[in-house]
């Protein structure tokens, strides 16, 4: 069994990986990337009157904040599993 591609818990059919061979420096780099996009959406979000918000956009901003700050976390794991061996 190939253990070199990891696939994101976020994609259906193991479509998107994580090469756990990639170096951790470039995995924690791709972990901040999506972090920060979540972050950044959720600051922007706060900083939005609600009253403008359509209700039908919730399930859309959910969906992208969670599959960002799934892959993050999941960079991140890989990359300590990597520090640790």
């Amino acid at each position: 069994m190939n253990t070199r591609y990891r696939p994101l818990k976020s994609s259906d059919n193991a479509v998107l990986v994580i090469d756990t061979d990639a170096s951790h420096i470039d995995l924690l780099d791709a972990a901040q990337q999506r972090i920060r996009a979540a972050s950044d959406l959720l600051e922007t979000l706060y900083c939005l009157c609600f009253k403008q918000a359509d209700v039908k956009d919730i399930p859309s901003i959910v969906n992208a904040l969670y599959l960002l700050t799934q892959d993050g976390c999941e960079l991140l794991e890989t990359a300590k599993q990597q520090i640790a061996n």
